[in-house]
């Protein structure tokens, strides 16, 4: 295990396993306190001419906003409207501006902005200043913006503030950065809420990610899960979450071999030579990073949010309002 797997798993105990902070954590969450009221929050850019909803978490890591996104701008969508969609495209080469479409390289635009252009077909545009990345969508005539992540980007104006939170994992063990996994303090009023999965605690609309069946990375074929039980599967998984994937898989009826990777990874052939006459699962995030090396038994695994209809309808409401 490298040193930044280690970092990882230490944290992810204090955060929700039940492992107390320790003085170097404690410290360093009271400097992020600290400057948290010292910083004014920047003033927002003017007012867009088209309405921007904002989809985000106020813990670090993954909640499932990114299904979220999918769903939301496929909604719109089929309601006639032309979205587009900004982010800052965390992992990719370099900060600038940059337009992905279908088939964009995850190096060049970050693996979620490449995987939302893949199953959406809308413009979408990467950039650390989200202001730029909003201009060029309204360059491209889109006429709602959806910005994958940005609740604490205080400078983009927004019209609908979405929070997506995770039941089981929740806000942790309540604490700021690093001592815990709160951006900023929980309980941070925005407009609408979303909670991912099964857990108590927290209110808000449902949210459950229904997987696909499993598809071919090579040829784009589908396979059953029946045709998978009983085979010798491996999963692997550089999300937020890999749990969450690992235990869907089970849930089919799969017996895997689970590897977790670090949210973002990015693979290399060598990574994944273990799999070489075993079948390999893995979520869409991770197929977008490992399609130019693929080989045949590799499959990617589909997951689409499955939302209330009330919760569109609030979002429709809200951005017709603007």
């Amino acid at each position: 295990m490298g040193v930044r797997a280690r970092l990882e798993a230490h944290l992810l105990r204090v955060w929700y396993g039940g492992e107390p902070p320790g003085f170097l954590l404690r410290l360093l969450e009271a400097l992020h306190r600290g400057l948290r009221r010292l910083r004014r929050a920047p003033r927002p850019a003017a007012r867009l001419p088209v309405p921007v909803i904002v989809v985000g978490n106020l813990v670090a890591g993954g909640s499932g906003k990114t299904p979220l996104v999918i769903a939301l701008v496929q909604r719109l969508l089929r309601e006639g409207r032309r979205p587009g969609v900004l982010s800052r495209g965390y992992g990719r080469r370099g900060h600038g501006l940059h337009l992905a479409d279908v088939g964009a390289d995850p190096i060049d635009v970050g693996d979620e902005p490449a995987l939302i252009a893949q199953a959406c077909r809308v413009p979408v545009a990467v950039s650390a200043d989200r202001i730029e990345a909003a201009t060029a969508l309204l360059a491209r005539g889109c006429d709602v913006l959806v910005s994958d992540d940005g609740l604490q980007h205080a400078r983009l104006p927004r019209d609908v503030e979405i929070e997506v939170v995770d039941a089981q994992r929740g806000y942790g063990n309540g604490r700021l950065l690093p001592a815990g996994p709160l951006r900023e303090p929980a309980g941070r009023a925005v407009d609408l809420r979303v909670v991912n999965g099964v857990g108590e605690g927290i209110e808000g609309y449902p949210m459950r990610l229904e997987l696909g069946e499993p598809v071919a990375l090579v040829d784009g074929t589908t396979v059953s899960w029946d045709a998978l039980r009983g085979r010798d599967c491996v999963a692997v998984a550089g999300i937020g979450n890999p749990a969450r994937f690992f235990a869907a898989l089970g849930a089919v009826g799969l017996r895997i071999e689970a590897r977790a990777f670090p949210d973002h990874h990015a693979y290399s052939p060598d990574e994944l030579a273990f799999a070489a006459e075993r079948t390999l699962l893995m979520t869409d995030k991770d197929a977008i990073k490992c399609r130019a090396f693929a080989r045949s038994g590799w499959f990617r695994v589909p997951a689409s949010a499955a939302l209330p209809e009330a919760f569109f309808q609030q979002v429709l409401k809200r951005i017709s309002h603007a």
